[in-house]
C-alpha cells in the first residue's frame, strides 16, 4: 500500500457520499445529476489532496485565499502537465481589489464579484495575463436589519443592484458573465434563501441569456440548493474532513 492510500480511501469515501447525496437530491427534484457540477473546496488542504481528488475524477476546485491558491495550483498544474484533464480553479472568497490582478492570472472562475471596482481590476488583470476569465456575481441574500444597515454580512451585491453589475461585466471583452453565486445567510432557512437566489438568477438570465450558472449550496445545505436549481455546489468539509490546524 502506498503512503497516500489511507488518505485516498478517506477522500474516496467522502466523495462517494457527497455524490450519492447529489444523486438523491436530483432524483427528488426531477433533475439529472449531470446538470450539477461539484466544486471541491480545498482551502487549507495540501496540493497532494488536490491530486488525489483529481485521480478520483474531480476537475473543479474552490479556493478563497489568494496566496495559498496561487502557490498550490501552480504546483498542481505542474504535476498534471498540459493534458486535457486539467483542473478548473474557482476563486470563491471575497476578493480585495489590489489582489484581483494576481487572481486573474491563475484562476479560471471568480465567483465573488460584488462591485464595479472589482470588475475593472479583474478586467485589467485578464488583459495583462492575456486570458479569459469566467465571472459569477455574488448576491447578498441577508435580509437582517443589521446587514441592510451596513453590518458585516457574508459578502455580495444586493439583489436590486445585480442587473447593473451584470451589465458592467458583460461589456468587458475578457470577462465572461456566467451567472450568480450566494451563500445562505447564517441561521436562515436555506430553502427560502435559494428560492430568492433563483429569482435573481432567472432575472439575470433573461437579461444575459448565456449567464446560466447558479452556484449555491455547501456541505450542510446542498439538497436545498439542488431543489432550487443550483448548477454548481461548493463542498469541502463533507469530502475532506475538518480543516487541518494552521501553523
Amino acid at each position: 500500500m502506498s503512503d497516500d492510500q489511507p488518505r485516498r480511501d478517506q477522500l474516496a469515501a467522502g466523495l462517494g457520499e457527497v455524490r450519492a447525496r447529489i444523486a438523491a437530491a436530483c432524483a427528488d427534484a426531477g433533475r439529472e445529476p449531470a446538470e450539477v457540477t461539484l466544486i471541491v473546496v480545498t482551502k487549507y488542504f495540501p496540493a497532494s489532496d488536490v491530486l488525489l481528488l483529481h485521480d478520483l475524477g474531480v476537475r473543479d476546485f474552490g479556493e478563497n485565499r489568494d496566496q495559498e491558491a496561487g502557490e498550490k495550483f501552480a504546483e498542481v498544474r505542474a504535476a498534471l502537465g498540459d493534458g486535457p484533464d486539467g483542473v478548473v480553479l474557482h476563486f470563491i472568497g471575497q476578493l480585495q481589489t489590489n489582489k484581483a490582478g494576481h487572481v486573474a492570472a491563475y484562476a479560471d472562475v471568480v465567483q465573488s464579484v460584488d462591485r464595479p471596482r472589482l470588475v475593472s481590476a479583474l478586467d485589467r488583470g485578464a488583459h495583462l495575463a492575456n486570458r479569459r476569465l469566467d465571472v459569477l456575481l455574488q448576491v447578498d441574500l441577508d435580509t437582517s436589519p443589521q446587514d441592510a444597515a451596513g453590518g458585516a454580512g457574508r459578502g455580495g451585491v444586493r439583489p436590486e443592484q445585480v442587473g447593473e453589475l451584470a451589465d458592467a461585466v458583460a461589456v468587458r471583452d475578457l470577462l465572461r458573465l456566467r451567472g450568480v453565486m450566494a451563500v445562505a445567510p447564517l441561521g436562515a432557512d436555506p430553502d427560502a434563501a435559494f428560492a430568492r437566489l433563483r429569482e435573481v438568477a432567472d432575472g439575470i438570465r433573461r437579461r444575459h441569456p448565456g449567464a446560466d450558472w447558479m452556484s449555491a449550496g455547501m456541505s450542510g445545505d446542498l439538497e436545498a440548493a439542488v431543489r432550487h436549481g443550483a448548477t454548481h455546489l461548493r463542498v469541502g468539509t463533507a469530502i475532506l474532513g475538518s480543516r487541518p490546524s494552521l501553523l
